[in-house]
């Protein structure tokens, strides 16, 4: 079982190949291992032990076998409860399949269970009141960020070997970087919302999984995306499996990079040295960093960007209002969330159109730049992972939530949810303290190919501890 605990999902999909370990072998070890240590970490938040066990008998697909955790969040399994980490969906239960989760079954992934999100997927910190706080696995003092914030500890923890998450405005990449994970946050429409969306905030929200390590993401990726019938429109195809990107030479690429946040100030000291060492490490092999700001990130943009975030919020509301037929009753939503929602509930339809309009040309700025560079690297923090408790709300303090999660994330990774360009985070450096900060590459639309290139060739030459050290030996 510790074996297992620190194999990545490709690995331990060829065990089952092989015969040298069966599904059920797999999924009764990562059972085990979530009964174990997630008292601890508080990452699972609904188990599906008895419906995975009867999957693991008859699991076929790429990844016959491999246990993994759903998100609390956008995807949905018929019978299984679905909160999104709200206290107004606390007896809340599927009525539909998610096609994502159609299509994780297809690839013979054994569902073990939810994972526990901020309520709504709203906040860059895990810790619901419905479900309590997630811990992080390099520091139960500290948070896995959000909002995949669950899905993240438990791969860190070594529980599964990958998890689903998803992605508005940095819901992937954050708790990768807290937790010392992959994250990629693939492009606008290449997996489908459906049955229940055709997209969401004009495509800004995303699915895809936290993984240990590159390969396992590409292939996931590859067993997953596509459109389906009715999406309102697709990805651009890759030209070749993801998988086989993984694995190939990107050759010498332009980066661009930059450690200023859009005020012109730093991150913290140690995200702009997790900086500072990928400049060094890619211009080691062979790359050209260029040091270049991003354009176009003007105070309208950012109005445009806070007003499409509070109508999603007031949208949110109002989906699960017609969708339970009632109204929520005080104290049912978060202090930050009934903020959020009074304030989208003033976005006329007018004002929404304008923002959207904005962005689409804030797109066309980045597109351009994009156009004379490969990537453009940050952190994708601006400071190491906040201790339990302080990215929190009161009724008294509604907007604290957001007061103390802002300057967490400063660098602006929702410029790729914005555009629906991929991105990803890796975890390329520590801290003194061995806590976890990742590096944020932006790339082009499209074009994942180039991203999992240079990140099999980072983690080639600078391999990431696959499991939390202190829960490993567990």
């Amino acid at each position: 079982m510790t074996d297992l605990s620190t194999m990545d999902a490709t690995a331990q999909a060829a065990l089952v190949r092989r015969g040298e370990l069966t599904a059920t072998d797999l999924v009764e070890a990562a059972i085990e291992r979530i009964e174990r240590l997630d008292p601890v970490l508080n990452a699972v938040v609904t188990p599906m032990f008895g419906t995975a066990r009867e999957a693991a008998r008859t699991a076929t697909g790429p990844f016959a076998g491999v246990p993994f955790l759903l998100k609390d969040l956008v995807a949905e399994v018929p019978g299984v409860r679905f909160t999104e980490g709200s206290v107004f969906l606390r007896d809340n239960v599927s009525r539909f399949e998610s096609e994502l989760v159609r299509r994780l079954r297809r690839a013979g992934l054994v569902l073990l269970g939810k994972t526990n999100t901020p309520e709504f997927g709203m906040v860059p910190a895990c810790e619901p009141v419905l479900h309590g706080p997630t811990r992080n696995p390099w520091a139960p003092d500290r948070s896995t960020s959000g909002s995949s914030g669950g899905s993240a500890a438990a791969v860190a923890a070594g529980l599964v070997p990958m998890a689903h998450g998803n992605d508005l405005g940095g819901s992937l990449r954050f708790p990768a970087s807290a937790c010392g994970l992959f994250g990629l946050k693939p492009t606008r429409a290449r997996i489908p919302l459906g049955p229940e969306y055709g997209d969401v905030l004009g495509g800004w929200a995303v699915e895809h999984a936290l993984t240990r390590s590159v390969r396992d993401s590409a292939a996931l990726l590859d067993a997953i995306a596509g459109p389906a019938p009715g999406d309102p429109y697709p990805a651009p195809p890759p030209a070749r499996p993801y998988a086989a990107e993984a694995g190939t030479d990107p050759g010498r690429l332009r980066i661009a990079f930059s450690p200023r946040l859009p005020d012109g100030s730093l991150g913290h000291p140690d995200c702009v040295a997790a900086l500072d060492d990928a400049v060094e490490l890619c211009t080691e092999l062979g790359h050209e960093l260029v040091e270049a700001d991003l354009p176009g990130l003007t105070p309208a943009v950012g109005d445009a960007i806070g007003t499409a975030f509070n109508a999603a919020t007031a949208w949110i509301v109002e989906y699960w209002i017609r969708r339970l037929g009632r109204r929520p009753e005080p104290g049912e939503l978060e202090p930050l969330t009934e903020a959020y929602w009074a304030a989208g509930r003033r976005v006329s339809a007018a004002q929404y159109l304008l923002a959207t309009e904005d962005l689409q040309a804030f797109s066309r700025v980045v597109a351009r730049f994009l156009g004379d560079f490969d990537a453009w690297l940050t952190p994708t923090m601006s400071a190491p992972p906040a201790r339990i408790g302080e990215i929190t709300s009161t009724r008294e303090e509604p907007l604290r939530a957001l007061e103390r999660g802002a300057p967490t994330v400063a660098y602006p990774a929702v410029v790729a949810n914005i555009t629906g360009n991929p991105a990803m985070s890796i975890p390329l450096w520590r801290t003194e303290e061995g806590l976890p900060i990742g590096v944020h590459f932006l790339g082009r639309f499209g074009d994942e190919a180039t991203l999992f290139r240079l990140a099999g060739q980072l983690e080639t030459a600078k391999p990431w501890p696959v499991v939390a050290p202190e829960l490993a030996s567990l």
